[in-house]
């Protein structure tokens, strides 16, 4: 059994490691999860300039991703609606209305200009086996731009779950240019369906947010929804209001979808009910609103971490930074490998190296004989000669050698040492540099990548206030019942968010929401809504001494659905009233030589006392009846 049991904690780690890492949360270098990086490679491998049939990008993918052609399809899907990398032909669906995509063997994709742009580059690319051992993946593509920041992900793996929003590419972009600049930064959510956005509590992406529809009153009786709230479609909207329209949450006459490629629900509103009177009840009932918790968890350093949007966006940052200065490096040092050849050449041909070693037929006596032949100009060439430099010269075609223009030659190496020139200027000044790409970036891409989402910030919904109070509460005397599906005498009108107040006949007392069905007992006291205000009078017999007793105090701090004892354990209530104006009559139990069987008692005379205080006594007689009378005073 401990075998087992290890066994088990084994694979359990295992398999949870494996998620954590290989499948639901996203690398926090390129912001990518596995599968999206693959399909994206695949893409790459594939790139003509052509469409390519998705069924065939998924073929190619599955040579890197060892799961089903379903989850790479799905995946592939949903990273091409995100508009940013991959570029569509075809039904890939509708994010509007929910539609799915057609099958893949008939819709075509291939990558964006901007992947092109920021993504790629093999050459500082780090690489390992794949799953089969037959080819080679990224391990993190050298993305110049918050990638995860820009599309956002939501993840779920053991013990651990990511939501992470998208934002606006252009002010990505634009923050990380001012955190480069030395400057304050801040971004917030941008939804490729647009509505409105309220961010009081993001928490920098580690909060929520309120998402709310874009409604269109201008007709006062139709409401037109003309943006969705992230993560809602037209249909899952409209299912919403149909099923508060049943429950009597709002009223409406009817409700139409036109959306096609922009989102158009039609909101006929019932006779006497109109637009302004509405908004509120859609906000507050249906998905109009939606509150969104986000949590930035990726994988940093191969481990999982929780960070912050400002850190992953000062993180990629810092990484543009170091791949620009890494790719420089590289073409600093290809055009230096291009210059000492080009410089060899012009040595070779020019001072007529070459007329020396045409006797020569040893390969070894010619590669001796070429680098004697150069060591009068070795001032001229900036490094030392390898055997591969005697090769190239070697294997010079004799047409090279007779067309050999000098000037153009001459010009070329000017303008190779020009560009190393600018190259070491980037490098001292990478940051720069960096901040210049980046600019380069928006020009051509603000036009593509407009704000969608307003910013605002929202007056809080009560829904106790905008519900509609259209169910009859009633109580049975008869079986002690009280609740808006009980047949007796109608106490008010209430909405199923109301709460009400209830004093039993016993004296208890507590705060229920509006019940459908609930047994209070016969002769129930009091029930009503919650008044700060309202003063309570409670008369009642002490169960020692059976004299009249007066408690005078404020109901209006409870916990819902919590007894509460408005009288001593015991005794026995008689009157309670909420009246002011009155007065007690108290009636005493007839004693022999005792002619006082009866007195007033002006309830004003008593102050008003904590609902946990005890009463005060009337009289020190037994008490027989009483009664409220109308106040004199």
């Amino acid at each position: 059994m401990a075998y087992i049991d290890t066994l088990f904690d084994r694979y359990f780690l295992e398999h949870a490691s494996y998620v954590v890492k290989d499948r639901a949360i996203p690398d926090i270098d390129d912001g990518l999860k596995p599968v999206q990086r693959r399909i994206l490679h695949a893409l790459k491998e594939q790139d003509d300039g052509k469409f390519h049939k998705v069924a065939n990008v998924v073929g190619q993918t599955m040579k890197y991703h060892p799961h089903g052609d379903q989850s790479i399809c799905g995946a592939l899907v949903h990273l091409a609606n995100k508009n940013l990398f991959i570029e569509k032909q075809g039904n890939f669906g509708n994010i509007f209305t929910g539609d799915e995509a057609s099958a893949a063997r008939y819709i075509e994709c291939r990558l964006t200009p901007l992947a092109k742009d920021v993504l790629f580059n093999p050459e500082i690319t780090e690489t390992v086996e794949s799953y089969d051992g037959r080819n080679r993946e990224p391990v993190a593509f050298p993305a110049k731009i918050p990638v995860l920041l820009a599309q956002g992900t939501e993840g779920i793996a053991p013990g651990m779950t990511t939501r992470v929003l998208p934002h606006n590419l252009i002010e990505l972009l634009r923050a990380q240019i001012a955190y480069l600049k030395g400057d304050a930064l801040r971004v917030f959510p941008d939804f490729p369906t647009g509505g409105l956005v309220d961010v009081t509590d993001y928490a920098d992406g580690n909060g929520k947010v309120l998402v709310r529809a874009k409604l269109d009153t201008q007709n006062p009786k139709r409401i037109v929804v003309r943006e969705l709230p992230f993560g809602a479609t037209s249909e899952s909207l409209i299912a919403s209001i149909e099923n508060a329209a049943r429950k009597n949450k709002l009223k409406i006459a009817g409700i139409s979808d036109y959306t096609g490629e922009q989102v158009e629900i039609e909101i006929r509103l019932a006779r006497g009910v109109h637009a302004k009177d509405t908004v509120d009840a859609l906000y507050a009932f249906t998905d109009c609103e939606q509150a969104i918790s986000t949590h930035a968890l990726v994988i940093k350093e191969n481990r999982p971490h929780i960070a912050t949007v400002s850190d992953i966006l000062k993180h990629n940052a810092d990484r543009t930074v170091e791949i620009l200065a890494a790719e420089l490096k590289i073409e600093q040092q290809q055009v230096r490998d291009k210059l000492h050849a080009k410089t060899l050449e012009q040595v070779f041909i020019e001072n007529r190296v070459y007329q020396e070693i045409e006797a020569i037929a040893n390969s070894g006596d010619l590669r001796r004989a070429v680098r004697d032949g150069l060591l009068p100009f070795q001032s001229k060439i900036e490094r030392g000669v390898k055997d591969e430099d005697l090769d190239a010269l070697l294997h010079m075609p004799i047409r090279r050698l007779s067309r050999y223009d000098l000037a153009k030659a001459k010009r070329e190496m000017r303008a190779m040492r020009a560009r190393l020139g600018e190259i070491k200027t980037d490098l001292d000044n990478i940051v720069g540099f960096a901040i210049g790409f980046l600019e380069d970036l928006i020009d051509p891409y603000k036009a593509q990548y407009p704000r969608r989402t307003e910013v605002a910030c929202f007056d809080q919904v009560d829904v106790r206030e905008v519900a509609q109070r259209n169910l009859k509460l009633r109580y049975d005397k008869k079986t002690g019942y009280l609740g808006y599906n009980v047949n007796g005498n109608v106490l008010m009108d209430v909405s199923q968010y109301d709460r009400v107040l209830v004093i039993r006949k016993t004296g208890t007392y507590s705060l229920y929401e509006a019940p459908d069905r609930l047994f209070v007992d016969k002769g129930m006291l009091f029930c009503d809504f919650v008044d700060s205000k309202r003063v309570f009078t409670v008369i009642y017999r002490d169960k020692n001494t059976h004299y009249p007793c007066i408690k005078r105090c404020v109901l209006d701090k409870f916990i819902l659905n919590r007894g509460y004892e408005l009288v001593p354990p015991d005794c026995r209530v008689l009157k309670l009233t909420t009246d002011r104006n009155v007065a007690v009559h108290v009636s005493y139990k007839p004693k022999p030589r005792t002619r006082i069987q009866e007195k007033i008692f002006d309830i004003e005379d008593y102050a008003i006392r904590g609902k946990t205080s005890k009463g005060l006594r009337l009289a020190p007689r037994e008490v027989k009846s009483v009664k409220f009378i109308k106040s004199k005073t």
